[in-house]
């Protein structure tokens, strides 16, 4: 099933998801150690290849909500409490907003810098919305990296909850994530 029903999710939300998942979670990984890395001549190679994926992740990211908007959301199991329900809507809209947020900081970090990270692997150059200043470059790189590290926490409650339903719940909200429904 490539759609959403209301009970599972289509092949293609699935794929958004964990192409999201890993590209994220590499990304928050690669970033650590690009930052930490000691200075070297191809530090900015390094920065190039992280701004060139976080482009690819924004542009998937709105891609998968333009999915969502179309398709039905499967609905939590009926035995489910109010709070539940909304903690899964809060949550889940955290983590759009922030992935969204993380990647139009690095954007407008790369604007700011001079040289920026437009060069879109060697293919064409992604245009900027921010203006070259230092000053400013600075900013959006200390809260592109404040929030990566909130979105790390927003991920591992995701992960956290859904471990609560695969082992403590045992319903299938995780299996449906991972397989076509079934019956």
């Amino acid at each position: 099933m490539i759609r959403n029903t209301g009970s599972g999710w289509g092949s293609v939300a699935r794929w958004f998801h964990w192409g999201l998942a890993l590209a994220i979670i590499g990304m928050i990984g690669f970033g650590w150690w690009m930052n930490h890395i000691p200075a070297r001549a191809d530090k900015f190679f390094y920065r190039s290849i992280h701004a060139d994926i976080g482009y690819v992740i924004l542009l998937l990211t709105v891609l998968r909500l333009a999915w969502r908007a179309i398709n039905p959301t499967p609905a939590l199991p009926p035995e489910s409490l109010r709070w539940q329900k909304i903690a899964a809507r809060v949550s889940h809209g955290a983590l759009y907003l922030v992935v969204i947020l993380v990647a139009m900081l690095g954007w407008a970090h790369s604007g700011a810098r001079s040289p920026n990270y437009s060069d879109f692997f060697g293919l064409f150059n992604v245009p900027q919305f921010t203006s070259p200043d230092k000053a400013a470059a600075g900013a959006y790189e200390e809260r592109h990296i404040f929030f990566a590290y909130v979105l790390l926490a927003l991920i591992a409650v995701h992960v956290i909850a859904a471990l609560w339903h695969h082992f403590v719940r045992r319903d299938r909200v995780v299996a449906r994530m991972v397989t076509d429904e079934v019956g």
